[in-house]
């Protein structure tokens, strides 16, 4: 394991705390909730994108069904919330099933419930779908994300199918979602750079390797899934607490691509380039949406383009992927002694000596 030196673990201590002060002090404060949703947004993206980072990058796993956890997770948070009265309301294709429609627990530990539900079914999906591996897993995984779908909105009597949950209590504050990605963003690391961590490494590099020293390939790629498929989950329950309303449209395949974008753009093996990648995903995602409406520009008038917005971030990764592959960061990571660094006045360089040469290359 990465040891870390007891000053600069002081210094992200205090800076991790600043930064919840802040965050709390933006929530109380009278900030328009527009721009304080942004904010919940983004800590909820760095989960999606360090639960990606987890399997493509360190593992080499590409899972496309992460639109299916990240439901489980919402899912499980909307029902274990909403009061009972609220149930018997909203249920309106079929009343709530016996075994749901009088239970109402606090948030967080719905939230844990969350996380365990989704690293269930990941754990489900991981076993067989593993040993298949390559693009098959790809595959498997997207048809699990369709079929989580698929049985939400065919379950009315538990997920009030097309209809979806309203009234999900907002108990996510600003200062809870932040709070729960930097915890995330703790374990990721802590997991990625012990022992664990770099059996998963060995295992990306090179499988028949990894098993010649010793590593169960299969038993630590499905802990990684299973670890992936927790956060997942979390994030899903932030996002239905944030939203206060889900239906099974909020978790399509572009939730997904959401986790691969971020993970690609900041880097496929950087905590820090999550973080910034997952900033400038959640602030475009907001500001492009004036590509989807009407824009008029002096006498030209042009009408709004629909899911403009994945088509820039498309543009953006097929750029990203020609002209700087490993992201905005690759594998760098943000460090205190850097920080240091850049306040250091450099020692002025020396004059370089000047050598005359003749034309026979003696020295003159």
């Amino acid at each position: 394991m990465i040891k870390q030196k007891p000053k600069n673990t002081i210094l992200s201590i205090i800076a991790i705390a600043i930064l919840l002060v802040i965050l709390e002090l933006i929530g109380r404060s009278k900030i328009d909730h527009y721009y304080i949703r942004i904010l919940q947004y983004w800590s909820i993206y760095i989960i999606y994108g360090a639960s990606f980072q987890l399997l493509y990058g360190y593992t080499g796993l590409l899972s496309l069904g992460h639109a299916g956890l990240i439901a489980i997770g919402a899912y499980a948070v909307g029902i274990f919330t909403i009061s009972p009265a609220t149930k018997t309301m909203s249920y309106i294709l079929q009343p709530p099933a016996p075994f749901i429609s009088n239970v109402q627990i606090p948030f967080v530990p719905a939230l844990i419930i969350g996380g365990v539900f989704a690293a269930l079914f990941g754990l489900v999906v991981a076993a067989p779908a593993l040993r298949l591996g390559g693009d098959y897993l790809a595959i498997v995984t997207m048809g699990f994300a369709e079929v989580i779908r698929l049985l939400i909105v065919n379950m009315p009597s538990i997920f009030n199918g097309a209809m979806g949950l309203r009234a999900i209590p907002q108990s996510a504050t600003l200062l809870m979602t932040w709070s729960v990605a930097i915890v995330c963003l703790f374990v990721m690391k802590r997991f990625e750079n012990s022992t664990y961590g770099r059996a998963l490494l060995a295992i990306n590099e090179d499988e028949i390797g990894a098993e010649a020293l010793g590593i169960n390939v299969f038993s630590n790629k499905v802990k990684a899934f299973v670890l992936s498929s927790f956060f997942a989950g979390i994030g899903g329950g932030l996002m239905a607490s944030v939203l206060g309303t889900i239906d099974p449209n909020t978790f399509k395949s572009t939730l997904t691509y959401t986790a691969v974008t971020i993970c690609v753009l900041g880097g496929i093996r950087s905590a820090t380039g999550v973080i910034i990648a997952s900033g400038i995903y959640s602030i475009m995602s907001e500001f492009l949406r004036v590509f989807e409406s009407p824009i008029k520009i002096g006498n030209f008038n042009f009408s709004g383009m629909p899911g403009m917005r994945v088509l820039v971030f498309g543009i953006m990764l097929l750029f990203l992927m020609l002209f700087r592959r490993e992201g905005l960061l690759g594998s760098k990571e943000f460090s205190w002694d850097w920080f240091f660094s850049l306040f250091k006045k450099k020692p002025p360089k020396e004059q370089e000596k000047t050598v005359h040469t003749d034309k026979m290359g003696g020295s003159l």
